[in-house]
């Protein structure tokens, strides 16, 4: 068998319907749209979202209303309270507060917030910082690190 003697299988494909080709082709006139209204229009019909004219179903659910930034970033908040527990001089990093229970995962990067009061010199790395935290790490002798979200 060559390739120019390759077909597909006697009825496997079908010739298309030409329509609006004269009314002894059997699709003249009309074209099988029917008789007038807005689906026998060329680009006629509603957009498939239209309900009919009723309040569409989205309009009744609030909860569903609003944009989603799918591109924001989310960050796991530690408040400097929380880096009190740690020993002075530590080096807290994201995993050291997964592995002591702080943050559940590490899917988010870690912010640390300012809220409390910091008394140990310790090196903090995490991907933000709020001004007063940074100011309240660095009050107490402590550096403040970031890295890359």
């Amino acid at each position: 068998m060559m390739a120019h003697q390759v077909a597909p299988s006697k009825g496997a494909r079908k010739n298309r319907k030409r329509v609006g080709r004269g009314d002894a082709a059997g699709q003249g006139s009309t074209a099988g749209r029917g008789n007038k209204g807005q689906k026998s229009r060329s680009g006629g019909g509603p957009p498939v979202w239209f309900e009919g004219g009723q309040l569409p179903l989205i309009k009744g659910l609030p909860m569903k209303r609003g944009f989603h930034n799918r591109f924001k970033t989310y960050y796991s908040l530690i408040k400097i309270e929380t880096l009190e527990n740690f020993d002075e001089g530590e080096r807290i990093t994201p995993e050291l507060l997964l592995e002591k229970g702080y943050l559940r995962n590490l899917n988010q990067p870690v912010k640390i917030v300012g809220d409390g009061v910091i008394s140990k010199a310790l090196t903090v790395v995490a991907a933000k910082f709020t001004q007063s935290a940074k100011q309240k790490i660095e009050a107490a002798k402590g550096t403040a690190e970031e890295i890359l979200a």
